[in-house]
């Protein structure tokens, strides 16, 4: 396994497969929907968000605390225990995720809005997939910790293409042979049909991942083999270690996370006391959940991607006393994620209803009112993905979970403020996940000046990827609604828009930024990119 340590690379690895994943997965969601309609769209995002919440109890951050813990002892090339943790992990993935999944299986009608019990099915058919993701989530964080983040990259992609192909047939083959043609019967069993993808996907990426350890088994016996230097643990202090330190992991991210499960119920029951129709708040908790955050989710799962391959670098150097060193790094990764974030918020700010309505043509055109006016929040999930990680990363990981509390606090008062109070309606959640970002990036910020003595790098971060970003938003702009009057094909004019402005952001960085060579070195394909770059300036 390649132990290179290049973190930049790493992370841009990830983030092209979160991108693939992540465009594959919404490109289904428009087919899906015109299968199961808005209503089993809303009933799947309710079955989704407790699931992840599930998920994160059991399994979700699993990968980046394994390989924190096992990139720890591979820099002090302890081989013997780093595999004893590894094992040690899959015991407690396997018991931690087959007692949520039993959770899931027997208490999905606690967990769904009281108003909502056509999503309980769909959530009870995700059971068996939180206990295998947690053993996935072993093998990648494994491979993480060596640096190596393709396999991890790839099993994304494979998991998402299955997840698509399997949703789509499973929705359309439970609607066939067990609803009952009405509206609500149809949405309930398309919904339950569809959430079978995502166990066909975890499946898939589970399988690969071990047929990439078995084609690594004999390298990592030979380093275990050869290590005589370190006293081995015995799997009871393994045991210890990996609740110590995972559990404050899982934790924070599930606090960090419950945000969106609990404003939708919020949302569901104080709706419903208002007077609203239960399938008119599906349909339009669909448009926030399913819709809106499906396409903001591209892009957060980018800037997620860098913090991911970061906490293994972190981790390594932080142990080692290489604190100069340490903040390097965390500059090259809010560089790279500033880098695609901040493009990707003005792009989808200029062109959220055309986005929307070629993605989703049963939107009502909430959906892109609310891309428009929450597409910043984009860079605030970015800057916060990053300080959790690199808090935890620096063996302080009761901070995320600190912040992430005090921010779900607020979270909370500003959602049943809103939604007793004022008529925003579902525009009330889109506040609160501004104002949840805006409080966890304050506080970790804070708290990585404490510990890390870390400046954020304003000039050279943001600077030439807003100045890229306003040029290319006006070109955005200007090319798709002066196409559009002269020809009126949405996906014609948002085709050539998108790749002209991707053109014009390429362009102007390269320009403004004197560093942009140094930067595009560090990306897949970047040897490439610099000889467009040089050619540019010539």
């Amino acid at each position: 396994m390649n132990q290179k340590n290049n973190l930049v690379k790493n992370a841009s690895f990830l983030m092209v497969a979160a991108m693939i994943s992540k465009v594959i997965g919404l490109l289904y969601k428009s087919p899906l929907s015109s299968i199961v309609g808005n209503m089993g769209m809303g009933y799947i995002s309710l079955a989704q968000n407790a699931y992840m919440i599930l998920l994160m109890i059991a399994s979700f951050s699993i990968p980046q605390a394994v390989s924190k813990l096992i990139s720890e002892r591979i820099a002090l090339k302890d081989y013997k225990n780093a595999q004893k943790i590894f094992r040690g992990s899959l015991i407690y993935a396997a018991i931690v995720g087959g007692i949520v999944a039993l959770v899931c299986l027997f208490g999905a009608r606690f967990i769904i809005p009281s108003n909502q019990p056509n999503a309980v099915l769909a959530l009870q058919i995700l059971s068996p997939t939180i206990f295998l993701s947690g053993i996935l989530g072993v093998y990648r964080g494994y491979f993480q910790a060596y640096r190596n983040m393709i396999p991890t990259s790839i099993s994304q992609i494979l998991e998402q293409i299955f997840n698509a192909a399997v949703s789509l047939i499973a929705a359309w083959m439970f609607i066939k042979y067990f609803a009952d043609g009405t509206d609500g019967s149809v949405a309930k069993w398309g919904a339950a049909g569809s959430t079978v993808g995502t166990t066909a996907g975890v499946v898939i990426a589970l399988l690969f991942m071990l047929l990439v350890y078995g084609v690594n088994r004999n390298a990592i016996k030979c380093r275990v083999r050869h290590d005589h230097y370190h006293d081995e643990e015995s799997y009871g202090e393994i045991l210890k270690l990996i609740i110590l330190i995972v559990s404050p992991i899982i934790l924070s991210s599930f606090i960090y996370n419950i945000n969106g499960y609990l404003n939708g119920v919020l949302y569901s029951e104080i709706m419903g006391k208002h007077g609203v129709n239960a399938d008119m708040i599906s349909m339009m908790y669909a448009e926030y959940a399913t819709y809106f955050m499906s396409i903001i989710n591209i892009p957060l799962t980018l800037s997620s991607a860098a913090p991911t391959s970061m906490i293994p670098e972190v981790s390594a150097l932080y142990a080692t006393g290489d604190i100069d060193e340490t903040r390097r790094r965390v500059d090259q990764t809010v560089q790279l994620s500033m880098f695609i974030s901040i493009p990707c918020a003005v792009g989808l700010a200029v062109l959220a209803q055309p986005i929307v309505s070629l993605l989703f043509g049963g939107t009502n055109g909430v959906a892109g009112k609310l891309l428009m006016l929450g597409s910043f929040t984009i860079l605030l999930n970015g800057m916060s993905n990053i300080s959790n990680g690199v808090l935890q990363g620096i063996g302080k990981p009761k901070i995320p979970m600190i912040t992430a509390a005090v921010a779900l606090v607020v979270d909370v008062i500003v959602v049943v403020a809103l939604l007793v109070f004022t008529d925003l309606g579902i525009y009330a959640l889109l506040v609160a996940m501004i104002v949840y970002a805006i409080v966890v990036c304050v506080m970790n910020d804070f708290f990585m000046k404490k510990y890390l003595e870390y400046k954020n790098p304003w000039k050279a971060a943001y600077v030439s990827p807003l100045i890229a970003s306003a040029v290319m938003g006006v070109v955005a702009a200007g090319v798709y609604y002066g196409f559009h009057a002269i020809l009126p094909s949405n996906i014609i004019c948002l085709g050539v828009s998108i790749i002209l402005a991707a053109a014009t952001y390429f362009l102007v960085y390269i320009l403004v930024d004197k560093t942009a060579s140094e930067r595009l070195s560090r990306m897949p394909g970047g040897a490439y990119l610099v000889r467009i770059a040089q050619r540019i300036r010539r």
